[in-house]
């Protein structure tokens, strides 16, 4: 499954893998590049990372679990974002090709604003559209952005090519389909889902315990699939556990009902008003 972006003219995998707090201990490493070499065996394409995550660690396992795995580079997708902090013009492509020489590739997929910062975004946009026309990468976005900053955004040079924005979206959280999710659908630019299970928290619900039990599947695997109801909605689980890997591929074979999703609706209802966008 893929979602594209018109204004990029970017297919973007609907499903992925994210890496945050790999890369932290070595003594997980062996554990933490077994699931990113099975996930891509499984068939994953998109993998999510910053140079954040592990100060750079998730960037050197997921290294060695591409030289681990079959799949040649131009079959995955793979995403990294920038601190705020190291994005002004100059400093967003020397943090790019840093991503890029501890990934041990050439370019990225997707390049992202890790969250909006003190350099200004127009600086930053420059830097994105250098780093496309040099081929390091393929496309941009954001993360963490709420509706004001998108606004922002897309009026500044370039800004229309946003890709897409990666923001915490889940059936607990589910804010931004107050406003944000409805303007950038308006505006074709895809919402990347990141912690679609809260967490974890999700899976302890009893709500979602006893909807997930009558349809035969998993809360962690309803949770999912309701998120990818959305065409335009990229989900990205992080897990360290090749069976809760299995589980969360399970969601893609799974067809939530009418009755289903009125369910998941009753039991998660939809925001009622504006709220300030939730971040992890």
């Amino acid at each position: 499954m893929t979602t594209r972006t018109p204004s990029t003219d970017t297919a973007m995998p609907r499903f992925g893998i994210g890496t945050w707090r790999m890369g932290e201990q070595s003594s997980a490493a062996q554990a933490e590049i077994a699931l990113i070499t099975a996930a891509i065996e499984r068939g994953v394409t998109l993998i999510d990372t910053a140079e954040m995550y592990g100060d750079g660690g998730a960037e050197r396992v997921i290294a060695r679990a591409i030289a681990n795995a079959p799949a040649a580079r131009e079959k995955l997708f793979i995403v990294s974002k920038v601190y705020p902090h190291n994005a002004s013009r100059n400093g967003t492509i020397a943090a790019c090709e840093r991503s890029l020489k501890r990934l041990g590739a050439d370019y990225l997929d997707c390049y992202l604003l890790h969250w909006p910062g003190e350099h200004p975004i127009a600086e930053t946009v420059h830097a994105f559209e250098t780093l496309k026309a040099q081929g390091k990468i393929r496309a941009w976005g954001v993360s963490n952005f709420d509706l004001a900053d998108m606004q922002q955004l897309i009026t500044t040079p370039n800004g229309n090519n946003v890709a897409t924005n990666q923001v915490l979206y889940n059936l607990s959280c589910r804010g931004v389909e107050f406003s944000l999710l409805s303007w950038q659908r308006d505006h074709a630019i895809s919402t990347m889902a990141y912690s679609p299970i809260a967490q974890a928290e999700l899976v302890k619900s009893s709500k979602l315990i006893a909807i997930a039990s009558d349809i035969g599947a998993t809360p962690a695997q309803v949770a999912m699939a309701w998120l990818l109801t959305q065409p335009d909605v990229i989900v990205i689980p992080k897990t360290t556990h090749l069976a809760r890997l299995e589980e969360n591929l399970g969601a893609l074979n799974l067809t939530l009902d009418a009755s289903t999703l009125a369910a998941l609706d009753s039991a998660f209802p939809k925001p009622s008003k504006r709220t300030p966008l939730a971040m992890l």
